[in-house]
């Protein structure tokens, strides 16, 4: 069974950090790219952040580009997005998304609610 469940999420104040974690089961982790999206309230889900599955490449949407960082541990099937200089508009839900291109499978995490304010 495939799961994706993210963790880290939370309350933090205007310039702050946080580390969102993402653990992976239930498929071959490392054959999978990885991205991070997140997404507010009547707005369309926002493409974050994606990781090759070897994890030698990332792309940044330009809104988070020189704030975000994405990564990942193979050997312990997580991807990480550590989130420096919040701003209030970061404020969103944040999913954890596998896709693997060759085989057209596209999975996702429940989610996990990032909240900047002061």
């Amino acid at each position: 069974q495939v799961q994706l469940v993210e963790s880290g999420g939370g309350l933090v104040q205007p310039g702050g950090s946080l580390r969102l974690s993402c653990a992976a089961s239930g498929f071959t982790f490392s054959r999978y790219v990885m991205r991070w999206y997140r997404q507010t309230p009547g707005k369309e889900r926002e493409l974050v952040a994606t990781i090759t599955g070897a994890g030698d490449s990332t792309i940044y949407a330009d809104s988070v580009k020189g704030r975000f960082t994405i990564s990942r541990d193979n050997a312990k099937n997580t991807v990480y997005l550590q989130m420096n200089s919040l701003k209030p508009e970061d404020t969103a839900v944040y999913y954890c998304n596998a896709i693997s291109f060759t085989l057209g499978h596209f999975y996702w995490g429940q989610g996990t609610q990032v909240t900047v304010s002061s």
